[in-house]
């Protein structure tokens, strides 16, 4: 029988399906758990199911003697040490494909709330400020046949991307590398560098993964870059984005807004951000639709299950382990 640890309580009763397996043990506290929680019970673990902001570094996986897999409940991967987990032929598992959709809805509804001042107006006729309806009142940029910059051209920016097909935009996108020209025509999507497609686009929407080189791809230059009438959408990873150089942008008014689901330091904000107008901020929610987030537990459940039964698990983000000979 093995030992399986989750570090936060996950929605739906898949989890439950894991304890013909052997013990599981849900993290109790509502809030994320700590490198120091995690050092004292993960020498005892077969298994653990571990969140996007859980650090799984060399040390944690140095000290888990018995671990087998360690299950990502996210697409991304950056809070595990994957170097040190593939030199212990550890697989790491993650949850991939499935957020697609529910991300791309959730950029479209940061898009058109920052747009349109849903926000503002929601809390200024919450405080009874309205005072009926005035030519001026609360204006904002429209989005339909406006021109929309793509960074990333994944699953999910090409969902974006779909998307916007039907407010007739102008699709401009940057890549690592250019996507297929049947993908580009289906889509409608203009391929151009970066600096091309800062300077050309009414909204710029984050959809790269987080890397050595992606980090801070949005600095100051790059918000210099930007039409004055802009808004910038992150629902990718906060560091994509150098927070205090948006911060400025903003108050300076180098850009019109920002639609931000994601932080540089999460879940803290930087000084100044919270009391910005012209920002809409979410708590990492973008995947938080309730189908999205069940087949998540179901995927990881299925890969813990498999790797501790003995066979090859379906979401494998270092396959190398299993190739003959490494």
């Amino acid at each position: 029988m093995y030992n399986i640890y989750v570090t936060r309580k996950l929605p739906g009763e898949a989890l439950k399906k894991l304890e013909a397996l052997g013990t599981v043990t849900v993290y109790p506290n509502d809030r994320n758990i700590t490198k120091g929680e995690l050092l004292e019970i993960v020498g005892d673990q077969d298994a653990l199911i571990t969140m996007l902001s859980d650090p799984i570094d060399a040390d944690l996986i140095a000290a888990g003697k018995r671990l087998k897999v360690i299950a990502n409940y996210a697409v991304g991967f950056n809070n595990i040490c994957l170097e040190e987990a593939t030199k212990k032929r550890l697989p790491v598992v993650n949850t991939p494909d499935v957020l697609t959709n529910a991300t791309a809805d959730f950029t479209w509804a940061l898009l058109m709330s920052t747009a349109r001042r849903v926000v503002e107006g929601d809390l200024l006729t919450r405080r009874g400020q309205f005072e009926g309806w005035a030519p001026e009142l609360l204006l904002g940029p429209e989005v339909y046949g406006k021109t929309l910059g793509l960074i990333g051209a994944g699953r999910i920016g090409q969902a974006v991307a779909q998307r916007a097909r039907g407010f007739k935009m102008r699709i401009f996108y940057h890549n690592r590398r250019r996507l297929p020209k049947r993908v580009e025509d289906n889509l409608g999507m203009e391929y151009t560098d970066l600096k091309a497609l800062l300077e050309g686009s009414d909204y710029v929407s984050l959809h790269c993964p987080l890397t050595p080189e992606t980090k801070y791809l949005i600095d100051e230059e790059e918000l210099n870059s930007m039409k004055p009438t802009a808004i910038l959408i992150n629902t990718a990873r906060g560091p994509v984005v150098n927070e205090t150089a948006l911060i400025k942008a903003l108050k300076r008014g180098t850009i019109l807004g920002a639609g931000l689901d994601v932080f540089e330091d999460e879940p803290v904000l930087k000084p100044g951000l919270a009391q910005l107008p012209n920002v809409v901020i979410t708590p990492h929610i973008a995947s938080a639709g309730r189908e999205t987030r069940l087949k998540m537990v179901e995927m990881v459940v299925s890969d813990v299950s498999a790797v501790l039964q003995g066979r090859r698990p379906r979401n494998i983000v270092n396959p190398e382990i299993y190739k003959e000979g490494s």
